[in-house]
């Protein structure tokens, strides 16, 4: 087997408790990947970094404010462009909630957000967008976890080796 080499990425998909609505961006049209879609909080992870400190990185550094991971939502697996090595990124996607969302201040790697419903997401997007599944998952996922289980998913964060 050959051991080859990935970039590593984050995503948070930030849901607003009291609105029950989602933060959608459109990447900026200067982007070189992506460019004008609809996504969430992304980023790479920095060498030296663990997934839980990008997240917190990237929601800073995206929308100016601090995040609160809520739960791990899934993994994902996909080439930034052509199917070569230094294209390859490997990734987690978790739900996170912000504590000041009428103080968010989104970067120049976006043009435009949105705080949408689920309904309103649907009607947006198409039905295999990853976005929007991921939204759906979410959903689900909250749906069947009782707030004390979300709570103490908070309470431990993603990394089991660094607690």
């Amino acid at each position: 087997m050959n051991v080859g080499r990935f970039l590593a990425g984050v995503a948070a998909l930030i849901w607003d408790a009291e609105t029950e609505r989602y933060l959608l961006l459109r990447r900026s049209a200067q982007k070189d990947f992506g460019a004008r879609t609809w996504e969430c909080v992304t980023g790479r992870v920095d060498q030296g970094e663990g997934f839980e400190e990008a997240v917190y990185r990237e929601v800073k550094e995206e929308l100016g404010v601090d995040a609160e991971i809520d739960f791990f939502l899934g993994t994902t697996h996909f080439y930034r462009g052509e199917a070569v090595p230094e294209n390859e990124l490997v990734g987690i996607l978790c739900t996170c909630t912000i504590t000041k969302p009428d103080e968010i201040a989104v970067s120049n790697e976006h043009s435009e957000w949105r705080w949408l419903a689920v309904d309103e997401v649907r009607a947006m997007l198409s039905p295999d967008n990853w976005l929007l599944r991921s939204i759906e998952r979410a959903e689900r996922i909250r749906s069947l976890s009782s707030p004390e289980l979300r709570e103490y998913l908070r309470e431990q964060g993603l990394d089991i080796m660094g607690r």
